[in-house]
């Protein structure tokens, strides 16, 4: 579990996150959704450690990651997994070495366990014979999955994704949705992803934070933001014409009901 107390973050005298507090639930897909340049990003910075707030506590299971010193740190991002919006995979390794990276990285563990782990992972989201091939050779649903199975590969207890889906067509976001969901549930992580993507949240908000120029504005589920009483947040959902139109066939109903 994360959790986040009256955080805030400013930058040259602009407070860009404005007295934030939230928690990331354990073993559910924890959604923070918003318009660009809402805060969003700020917001997983600081919840990683790679930005600092002005004020606040974000507690890893009771740990203050912004009290803490290096070494403390190191021994916490052991625990973290991240996937980056672009995949970030190195060019020059193949799938297979992509994965064992953060294992060479952060474990004493000899080259066969290594290769077993990385291996697993590679199998778990279904890149099995792929392992030899170079980012270039692959598709970039593949480097998803791929930038998946390193993000898992020292097992973590947290896991950090932003913007999984972009630059995919529907079809293979949803699976990678699916993935990641399944993939939470099954090792029980803290799994915070950043989305602009309403197919995303429809599939897997388990829970969502909206942030709004810089404030948590609203939080639920799925289920509830459809119907949820807040005009920004009606404003962001309701921008594409799908759901529109989702919006005025339930009116509908509910008006003949």
């Amino acid at each position: 579990m994360i959790e986040v107390k009256n955080l805030i973050k400013s930058f040259d005298g602009k407070v860009v996150l404005r007295d934030i507090s939230a928690m990331f639930e354990p073993g559910i897909t924890n959604l923070i959704i918003g318009r660009s340049g809402s805060g969003k990003t700020v917001l997983m910075k600081n919840l990683i450690g790679l930005m600092q707030p002005d004020s606040g506590k974000i507690l890893y299971d009771g740990r203050n990651i912004i009290a803490m010193g290096k070494k403390e740190l190191k021994l916490l991002r052991r625990e973290m997994g991240m996937l980056f919006q672009g995949s970030a995979l190195f060019d020059s390794m193949t799938v297979l070495e992509n994965v064992i990276f953060p294992l060479t990285m952060f474990t004493k563990d000899s080259y066969k366990e290594r290769y077993r782990r990385a291996m697993f992972c590679i199998e778990r989201v279904n890149l099995k014979d792929a392992e030899h091939l170079y980012p270039a050779e692959i598709s970039g649903g593949m480097m998803k999955r791929s930038g998946i199975a390193r993000a898992i590969a020292l097992n973590p207890k947290y896991l950090f994704c932003d913007e999984p889906n972009s630059g995919l067509d529907p079809k293979t976001s949803l699976l990678i949705d699916d993935l990641i969901s399944d993939i939470t549930k099954e090792y029980q992580m803290t799994t915070v992803i950043n989305t602009h993507d309403m197919n995303s949240v429809m599939n897997i908000g388990k829970k969502i934070i909206f942030i709004n120029q810089g404030e948590k504005a609203w939080e639920g589920t799925k289920d509830q933001i459809m119907h949820a009483n807040n005009q920004d947040l009606n404003d962001f959902v309701f921008a594409s014409d799908l759901f529109k139109k989702v919006r005025a066939v339930e009116k509908s109903v509910e008006q003949e009901g």
